[in-house]
């Protein structure tokens, strides 16, 4: 039998080559079916939504972090595909009782294209997947960065405000694109007023997801950082680490060029 490695380094072991695959982590869905495993992915999460015409006719298997493991479990899945991070660690080890689950563990670009080609190996799509990583490689190669230093506030919660932390994917997007995060702890801190105006950021970022800022809560962040430049970002470019890549490097050069190239707070 085949032997694998997931990114937490657990060893998997598959009989064949997987022709019931279950995704629980919507990045890595959309990257199976951009492989061409239209026939094999039986089951996503209601988060999957890329590509639109495979969320609509997928079975859904609840939330990432909700996951109906009995729904699951009834699909005879030979491989699940999940996340250390997205989802439950107690929910992913009741789905390591009847299947194998392979689980990703992505912090940075490297770690995205890691996962890209492991995948591949492992669903028999090693080909394209490599071609995949390749043009994601190359395209991050060649894109323009911003040249002044910049700290930036990316937020991806409000009630409590939440930020992306450094040691995160979306930090190694934002150092991707010239920025540096106004914000020291390491993964998800909730942070207040008070600590949103003393980080003092040149730049706040309103993710779309995972909640839906939109250009009304603008003026809620003005009030607390008059003189920083606010825009509303699209969170799936910054957080989902598939093939997404591949559209990442030309929007972050789009919103690199609403940024003043002399702006100076």
């Amino acid at each position: 039998m085949p032997l694998f490695y997931d990114q937490i380094d657990r060893e998997i072991s598959l009989v064949t080559v997987p022709k019931r695959i279950v995704s629980v982590v919507p990045s890595q869905t959309e990257l199976l079916f951009y492989l061409g495993l239209n026939e094999e992915v039986v089951g996503i999460t209601k988060y999957c939504i890329h590509p639109t015409d495979k969320f609509k006719t997928t079975m859904k298997i609840g939330g990432t972090k909700q996951l109906d493991i009995a729904g699951i479990k009834a699909l005879k899945p030979d491989l699940i595909i999940a996340n250390k991070e997205e989802n439950e660690k107690n929910q992913i080890e009741q789905l390591m009782e009847f299947c194998p689950v392979w689980v990703s563990d992505i912090n940075d670009l490297p770690g995205a294209i890691d996962m890209i080609e492991k995948v591949g190996l492992l669903v028999n799509k090693q080909s394209e997947a490599i071609a995949l990583s390749g043009l994601i490689k190359a395209r991050f190669d060649k894109m323009t960065i911003f040249q002044s230093p910049l700290s930036v506030a990316y937020f991806i919660w409000r009630k409590p405000y939440m930020v992306a932390g450094r040691g995160t994917f979306i930090d190694n997007m934002l150092q991707k694109c010239g920025f540096s995060t106004a914000f020291e702890q390491g993964r998800y801190p909730e942070v207040n007023a008070a600590m949103i105006a003393d980080a003092n950021p040149d730049v706040v970022l309103l993710s779309s997801e995972p909640y839906p800022f939109k250009e009304k809560h603008i003026a809620e962040f003005k009030t607390l950082l008059p003189s920083a430049i606010i825009k509303i970002v699209d969170g799936e470019m910054f957080s989902w680490y598939g093939s997404r890549l591949l559209y990442a490097p030309a929007y972050f050069e789009r919103l690199i060029n609403l940024l003043p190239p002399d702006f100076n707070h």
